[in-house]
């Protein structure tokens, strides 16, 4: 390239260098250079209408597709309304490239109209962050975001691209080479080590394996569904592990922790020797860690040095890929004591989720069931709250299917992510499962469905509370429901109808099945509106900061 050029022209053939399918995004004054540029760029620019849908989006293709998710966004406030979403993804390791415009360089730092400190704000929920200070800086940059958001421990990357930047002119041949002398990845792990990892689960007699979302991260499902079959183990997940082992596998006690199974926290609790592949201990899932480190030795699997010995000082921390480690495992023998296994099965035979189904009002997690029924292996994306823990619990994930918002739990996640899921991944159908209250955080997202004509099917259980809020203030707070109560709510079937998606009413509980199974087969978009009991609660449960065995809700 020897012909002159401009940085959004650069720009733009970075993102072709670098295989963008989709950027997500909405202009603004401060990027209109990049804008102009898009308009003949060969990859489609997907028009969301809040900047925070535009991340989630992002997040959701970034999931289902296995890339990097790209998102252009203009200064000021459509970079601070992302600062949500860049959280969310660093939270739960996605691969995101942001750009956000910047004023000119002579305005930085004078308050210029829509000018924020983005490099300041979004420093601790980044891996990395960049500001253009040059044209001729741009294929190098644009290269290492996007190794640097796709290796290693993902995450998001976040580039400030001043406004005269875009529109100044440089002449190639241009450094594409990467210049990354602080990044690391992780080291190959020794077969020293995996030996040491084989001896102590060797020497337990309570094994136990613990899956995070680190197994779906690598792809390791496989693996370690045949290495907990190899050795007759039992294995339980976090929620962003749900699918590291199917769901119908004997083997698979279900989710841990606060909205776990009552048989994955009873393993929790009594094994003596815990194998970690690539969770964080997070206190969602080990609510008391005094008391979960007696008795027990600990191995932790981590891509990230910085999780090991962060939570749990683990006897065993091992810096390195869990797909390595498990390749390792497979080839060694080595002799395990498995007869506590059936112990954990005959528990979770004995104790599943369950519920009474009730002749006059629809039971949420019956809803669940016959979603997993009538769509076995969808995608299903999730908003938070109650909706999301029946999820959890209720549809039968065969692999890493579930797409939602862990680290942070950040309502209005759910529809944003199914719709960039269902680009990622247009082959496949995708089921969001949201409530109302977090649906009308991010439902003016719905518009993309009829303009890009993507079947995603919206099913909104609709209590007229924020469930989880009702929950607790219930449990915990009197029972004084304080703004927990939805006083007055939209007519959700016109709001559907208005942006031209077919929308379904089910209020009975004699009409469920036949009607949802009608919504789920339409070719189209659809909206599913639900009308189940505010009172619902979500159960198991153990409460905060509560050790795993002390599991409340089983009769």
């Amino acid at each position: 390239m020897n012909h002159e050029q401009t940085g959004a022209q650069l720009l733009v053939q970075s993102f072709v260098d670098n295989d963008v399918e989709y950027v997500f995004g909405y202009p603004g004054g401060a990027v209109l250079p990049l804008y102009d540029a898009f308009y003949d760029a060969p990859f489609k620019h997907i028009l969301t209408r809040h900047e925070q849908g535009a991340i989630h989006a992002a997040e959701g293709y970034a999931r289902s597709s296995g890339k990097a998710g790209v998102v252009v966004l203009t200064s000021g406030p459509g970079a601070t309304n992302a600062v949500t979403g860049i959280t969310d993804a660093y939270c739960d390791s996605l691969p995101l490239v942001v750009i956000t415009g910047q004023v000119h360089q002579q305005g930085i730092g004078l308050d210029a109209f829509q000018e924020a400190d983005l490099i300041s704000l979004t420093a601790p929920i980044t891996k990395h962050n960049y500001q253009i200070r040059s044209v001729e800086e741009i294929p190098r940059v644009i290269n290492e975001a996007f190794h640097v958001a796709s290796t290693g421990r993902k995450g998001p990357v976040v580039i400030d691209f001043p406004k005269d930047i875009g529109i100044s002119k440089a002449r190639g041949p241009l450094q594409t080479e990467m210049n990354l002398p602080g990044y690391t990845l992780a080291p190959n792990v020794d077969i020293e080590t995996v030996h040491e990892l084989a001896n102590l689960l060797a020497q337990a007699q309570r094994p136990l394996l613990l899956a995070g979302a680190g197994i779906n991260h690598s792809q390791s499902n496989d693996m370690l569904t045949r290495f907990a079959e190899k050795y007759h183990l039992p294995v339980v997940t976090t929620l962003l592990g749900l699918g590291a082992v199917p769901y119908d596998n004997p083997l698979f006690l279900g989710m841990g922790g606060m909205h776990g199974s009552y048989a994955a926290n009873m393993a929790l609790s009594e094994s003596d020797c815990v194998i970690n592949f690539g969770s964080r201990f997070d206190d969602r899932l080990i609510g008391d860690v005094a008391a979960f480190q007696q008795n027990k030795q600990i191995v932790h699997i981590d891509i990230d040095q910085s999780e090991l010995n962060k939570v749990i000082q683990a006897d065993l921390a091992i810096h390195g890929d869990v797909r390595s480690v498990l390749t390792q495992l497979l080839d060694l023998p080595c002799s395990v004591d498995s007869s506590w296994t059936e112990i954990c099965i005959e528990r979770h035979q004995q104790y599943p989720f369950k519920y009474r189904q009730a002749e006059t009002f629809i039971r949420p997690q019956h809803v669940v069931e016959l979603i997993g029924r009538f769509t076995d292996e969808a995608v299903v994306a999730t908003d938070v709250g109650q909706h999301q823990m029946w999820t959890a619990q209720y549809y039968p994930f065969k692999k890493a299917q579930l797409i939602t918002s862990g680290g942070l739990g950040t309502m209005g996640y759910g529809i944003p992510a199914a719709i960039g899921a269902q680009l990622g991944a247009p082959d496949q159908m995708v089921v969001a499962i949201v409530g109302d209250g977090g649906f009308q955080m991010t439902n003016q997202e719905m518009a993309i469905l009829n303009e890009y004509q993507l079947p995603v099917k919206i099913i909104m259980l609709n209590n007229g509370t924020l469930g989880m809020v009702k929950q607790w203030q219930h449990k915990f707070h009197g029972q004084r429901y304080s703004e927990s109560v939805f006083s007055a709510q939209p007519d959700f079937q016109m709001l559907s109808n208005a942006y031209g998606v077919k929308s379904y009413l089910i209020t009975q509980q004699q009409e469920l099945e036949s009607r949802l199974y009608e919504a789920l087969a339409y070719q189209g978009p659809a909206f599913i509106e639900i009308r189940i009991s505010p009172d619902e609660m979500v159960v198991p449960m153990v409460p905060s900061g509560k050790p795993n065995h002390e599991v409340e809700g089983y009769e």
